[in-house]
């Protein structure tokens, strides 16, 4: 079975920058399990999955285009103290959970404080990051209708109801 539209991939990989650090890896944990073509993956990653079959391995660099996008200096902004808990101190250094115009889930993270003025950067911490992957395709197969239905995997290595 090749990875196409609607199937349930399992697989591990590990996720390096350019200096070689690990950024994220499934080594030593579980695979990641996902549905496929349901935006559940960076672009670039997606396309290079399309087509394979369980036992390929692989390893791709995939550009900050077709990742988590370039960095953007418009995401670099001050907003005012207030805006945040008064109960919590804010520190650079902190994230916080926030939306995007759009109302998506955004991870916002504080850059520097002071008396009034809060410099946050809304930029994906991955933006503007090659991102160098080893990949190796565990399992496939397809995904059930409630699966689609619900635009993610159920029972191993993926969500329980």
């Amino acid at each position: 079975m090749q990875i196409v539209k609607d199937t349930v991939v399992t697989l591990d990989f590990t996720l390096k920058d350019d200096s070689g650090s690990i950024l994220d890896t499934t080594e030593g944990d579980q695979p990641l399990v996902y549905i496929h073509g349901s935006n559940n993956l960076i672009p670039g990653l997606e396309r290079e999955l399309e087509g394979k079959s369980s036992g390929d391995s692989f390893e791709i660099t995939i550009p900050p285009t077709e990742g988590y996008g370039e960095r953007d200096e418009k995401k670099v902004i001050s907003v005012s103290k207030d805006m945040f808990p008064s109960d919590q101190p804010v520190s650079a250094g902190t994230s916080y959970e926030s939306e995007d115009n759009e109302g998506n889930p955004i991870t916002i993270k504080v850059v520097e404080v002071n008396d009034k003025e809060v410099k946050v950067d809304a930029n994906h911490p991955l933006a503007g990051v090659n991102l160098h992957f080893a990949v190796a395709v565990k399992d496939i197969r397809d995904a059930t209708s409630d699966e689609l239905a619900h635009g993610h995997v159920h029972g191993p290595g993926g969500h329980e109801h």
